[in-house]
């Protein structure tokens, strides 16, 4: 009796922890910093060097910056599957500016958060585009 007591409780633990991965894998980014303007911070040296300096740790972060630093690299890993449209596009968007525009900005990325090159090959396609 006391082996089916002991059964039972891990099968409730692993479908509980089953459910909490499935999830986590489920949750979405928050949409809190959706309107920023990423124009604005593209066309902005000031602004966007702040925003690399942060995400490079040699610099003060905004709670935006905060955000997307905390979720960068899972984003990079499953290709911003928590993502909604709006951030979808935006992360599209900064990533080949960033790549096209300003190259010594993108290789001082590159060397933190891809230093192997996994998501430049990944992605490929796209920064080309």
């Amino acid at each position: 009796m006391k082996q089916f007591v002991v059964l039972v409780s891990v099968l409730v633990a692993a479908v509980s922890l089953s459910d909490a991965a499935r999830s986590r894998r489920d949750e979405k980014y928050t949409t809190k910093y959706d309107n920023v303007d990423l124009d604005e911070i593209l066309a902005t040296d000031r602004l966007l060097n702040s925003y690399i300096k942060c995400l490079l740790d040699t610099g003060r972060c905004t709670a935006e910056g905060i955000e997307l630093k905390s979720h960068i690299t899972d984003a990079l890993e499953t290709d911003c599957s928590k993502c909604n449209e709006r951030q979808k596009e935006g992360s599209d968007k900064v990533i080949k500016f960033l790549y096209n525009k300003k190259p010594d900005q993108w290789k001082l990325l590159q060397q933190k958060y891809d230093p192997n090159n996994k998501y430049v090959q990944k992605y490929e396609s796209k920064l080309k585009a």
